[in-house]
């Protein structure tokens, strides 16, 4: 079997380039544009699309953003800034907000404009967090609208040190082609 390989649509959008650390997986068909940087040992899976073409777009060390994630922000107001081992699940939507570090975003969870999430935050598949919503630390929020659930438990808080280090290795599987 002969396998083709084809390189991801990284552009730049008027006159800011996409910064990547040389050790960040991008997968073949995922898009980033413009005023994006994004820190090592990240990953960026198939179908993902960060968009930083009406403002920038942050993302910190150690951060999976996997497929079919859509990161954007709004165009002269909200940059949107995702800090170090932030687990972006599938299908979700960042929109101009802030996350910081040892943060899931749940596969088809919504995070709109102006929200921030707080550290060691969980936040459920399928939620949505309204715009200028503080996730405080610690706690699982999950609904529509995302609201407070409970306390992170022992096992979650761990689960959110050790999921970033899943997608280094598992990402290390696409670069040894």
């Amino acid at each position: 079997m002969i396998l083709s390989f084809k390189m991801p649509l990284i552009l730049p959008v008027l006159d800011k380039s996409p910064q990547i650390a040389d050790n960040v997986f991008v997968a073949e068909n995922a898009t980033i544009v413009g005023d994006v940087f994004i820190g090592s040992h990240c990953s960026v899976w198939f179908n993902a699309v960060i968009r930083g073409d009406v403002n920038y777009i942050r993302i910190g060390n150690y951060s999976n953003i996997q497929d079919g994630v859509v990161i954007h922000c709004t165009y002269e107001k909200n940059g949107t800034d995702i800090g170090n081992y932030v687990n972006i699940g599938h299908k979700a939507i960042v929109h101009g907000c802030v996350v910081h570090d040892y943060v899931l975003i749940g596969m088809g969870a919504i995070v709109m404009d102006r929200a921030v999430v707080e550290s060691n935050v969980i936040i459920g598949a399928g939620a949505v967090v309204l715009e200028d919503t503080v996730c405080e630390s610690g706690y699982l929020y999950a609904g529509i609208p995302a609201k407070k659930i409970k306390p992170l438990t022992a096992d979650q808080l761990a689960l959110l040190q050790k999921l970033p280090h899943n997608y280094v290795h598992y990402s290390s599987w696409f670069q040894e082609r």
